[in-house]
């Protein structure tokens, strides 16, 4: 609880500039005092192995505990001789021994850190690319780069702001604390039931319904907090039932409530910890990401929610009784401060583009109207709850960047970075899809053993330069390689949203996940919609915005119709014997074709993707309403 309230306090202080340490301190130094507050609380959260029964922290532990504070607050102290004299580049600048030393202590301790936290994949995936500096030029041609020895490689990993104090750790430091803080705020004065119920009580008795609800209530629930699992264990103890209920097998259930949770990374105003981490990649403010974010995630529910539609007409099924149901005036007299501190949130991201002040003011207003209006007040158990709750996310999180900060580190001081650009372009010969295919694949096989910031962070220092160097989109290429690199959550074989909503359901792991994929199928393809063309992240004129979303839109549609074989004004597709799944791979086949943006890198115009999408789409719309009266009559 001390290490959270100091980090806290240490963020209010630098961001707010309140000067109560005596003045502002630098930024390497800000770092390392959040390192000192954070970092030492790894080794009493993770242990390093099965703790005892009485569950009592080991005295190896506690000591590795003592020894990162020490070494951090060292870190504190000579970090304002560090930067005037340019330790950060070796023994050429005169580091001195005792600084050396200290970072091989600090660099140990946080690949440890990583290992308890991220887990043995991660830690070797870093520690072997931490350490390629040292040997850079024994390494082939395609990936050799400059070598430095091990002392500068420890200096540079450690002082330097390019590498463990990098973007990663800078982006927690001024941005991400805050907004963690705000969605832990959320889920414990109870955000979670009034966003569920608002969407029960708007959707729950439409075709479908509880599956709807599911979508509807992780968007509103996610689009605030930003993680997927977290999504999936608040929302889904309610949703998931509901849909057994209205006659959803459990796998479905659950693939649908998994693929409902993942689009929380995704949708704004809050994107998750990753997205913080892009705008300070791409030198941008955080609010132009949201805006980048907001259609394509949008889309993405549409076409979820149409899946859903389309499935419940296929299958019959009907929505939830009314009685069973909050009415919407229920819901908003328990709940509606929640939408005062929404809006306060988006106004300060969006209008007065303070990203690091809009969630702490938005978090002190949800606990001033919290304790004011709320049936179940805090008291100091509830505050005590929250607190080490903070402290437990706080530190994994910094953990993770801490660690991976070193991959980006090691590849700067080497210079492999513009040497991989270029072998990669020479390799796709110049062909942005085959880059962009090598991109996916990348992504995805680095999302199945990393977390999605880490995955992110990997590419975009190796991948995303070769992408934008062959003239594509900056913030498409970033948002490219974060949708490919959260598809892990629904794809086997580790799905973990699919996998934690299977436990919900008591459903099959794995037959939940591929039901996901196929639920969720629409994420695969929007990513590489809106890199062919950036009109579709609102970069562009709005008459080619407005075209292209229309196409896509009416692609979505088609898509669905094809993948759940149910047509809007015709009807199932069941008893349209052989020729039912040849109409509906037309389908598919043309709706792609509606949603494919033209223009950008396409060859092709919007209109003449238009063009063909029509001319698969209409005769196989033809054939289907005539086999659909032929049933009827017959």
């Amino acid at each position: 609880m001390l290490g959270t309230v100091l980090s806290i306090f240490l963020c209010v202080n630098q961001l707010f500039n309140l000067r109560l340490l005596g003045g502002v301190l630098l930024d390497n130094q800000y770092m390392y005092a959040l390192m000192a507050t954070l970092l030492p609380l790894c080794f009493l959260l993770f242990p390093a192995g099965p703790r005892s029964p009485m569950n009592r922290i080991p005295a190896h532990d506690i000591a590795l505990f003592a020894v990162t504070l020490a070494v951090s607050i060292y870190f504190v102290l000579i970090g304002r001789a560090a930067v005037e004299r340019g330790w950060e580049y070796g023994q050429s600048n005169g580091v001195p021994d005792h600084a050396v030393w200290a970072s091989y202590l600090l660099w140990a301790l946080a690949t440890e850190a990583l290992r308890r936290s991220g887990g043995w994949g991660l830690m070797w995936s870093v520690t072997i690319c931490a350490f390629y500096p040292v040997f850079a030029d024994k390494v082939p041609g395609p990936i050799a780069g400059l070598a430095v020895s091990l002392p500068d490689a420890a200096a540079y990993h450690i002082i330097s702001t390019e590498s463990m104090m990098g973007v990663g750790l800078k982006a927690f430091a001024e941005l991400v604390i805050g907004f963690l803080i705000f969605g832990v705020a959320l889920q414990y004065t109870g955000a979670g039931p009034f966003f569920i119920n608002f969407a029960f009580a708007l959707l729950g008795t439409a075709r479908g319904g509880a599956a709807k609800v599911a979508i509807f209530a992780s968007g509103l629930l996610g689009s605030m907090s930003g993680s997927v699992v977290s999504n999936v264990l608040t929302a889904g103890t309610m949703t998931i039932p509901a849909m057994k209920r209205t006659g959803f097998p459990a796998s479905t259930a659950a693939s649908i409530e998994a693929c409902a949770s993942t689009g929380a990374v995704l949708m704004p105003p809050v994107m998750g910890t990753t997205a913080f981490v892009m705008a300070s990649f791409l030198n941008v403010p955080y609010a132009q990401v949201a805006l980048a974010a907001a259609l394509p995630s949008i889309l993405y529910y549409f076409g979820l929610f149409m899946q859903i539609d389309a499935y419940a007409a296929r299958h019959g099924m009907v929505g939830l009784k009314r009685e069973e149901l909050p009415t919407l005036g229920q819901v908003f007299r328990d709940g509606w401060y929640y939408l005062f501190v929404v809006a306060l949130l988006v106004w300060m991201l969006l209008w007065l583009k303070r990203e690091s002040h809009a969630p702490f003011f938005a978090t002190v207003l949800l606990l001033i109207l919290n304790q004011i209006l709320a049936k179940e007040r805090w008291g100091w158990k509830e505050l005590r709850r929250f607190i080490l709750a903070c402290g437990e996310l706080f530190a994994e999180l910094v953990a993770i960047l801490a660690g991976v900060g070193l991959l980006i580190g090691a590849f700067s001081v080497t210079g492999l970075t513009g040497t991989l650009t270029n072998d990669l372009l020479f390799l796709a010969g110049d062909n942005v899809m085959v880059l962009l295919v090598m991109g996916a694949i990348t992504s995805f096989i680095l999302g199945l053993g990393m977390t999605t910031t880490a995955c992110y962070i990997f590419l975009a220092v190796l991948l995303a330069p070769a992408l934008v160097k062959a003239g594509l989109s900056p913030m498409a290429i970033h948002l490219f390689l974060l949708y490919w690199g959260m598809l892990s959550f629904i794809t086997p074989p580790v799905a973990l949203a699919s996998f934690t909503a299977a436990s919900i359901a008591q459903a099959p792991p794995m037959k939940t996940s591929w039901e996901s994929m196929w639920a969720g199928s629409i994420i695969y393809f929007i990513p590489f919609f809106f890199v062919l063309n950036p009109a579709l992240i609102l970069d562009g004129p709005i008459g080619e915005i407005a075209q292209l979303t229309t196409g896509c839109v009416v692609g979505i549609i088609v898509i669905c119709c094809g993948l759940q074989g149910y047509v809007y004004g015709i009807g199932s597709t069941k008893g349209f014997g052989r020729l039912e799944w040849p109409i509906r791979l037309a389908l598919i086949a043309g709706g792609i074709l509606f949603a494919t943006p033209g223009g950008g890198a396409m060859p092709w115009s919007a209109t003449e993707m238009d063009a063909a999408a029509l001319i698969v789409t209409l005769p196989t719309l033809a054939l289907a309403w005539f086999l659909g009266r032929r049933g009827k009559s017959a």
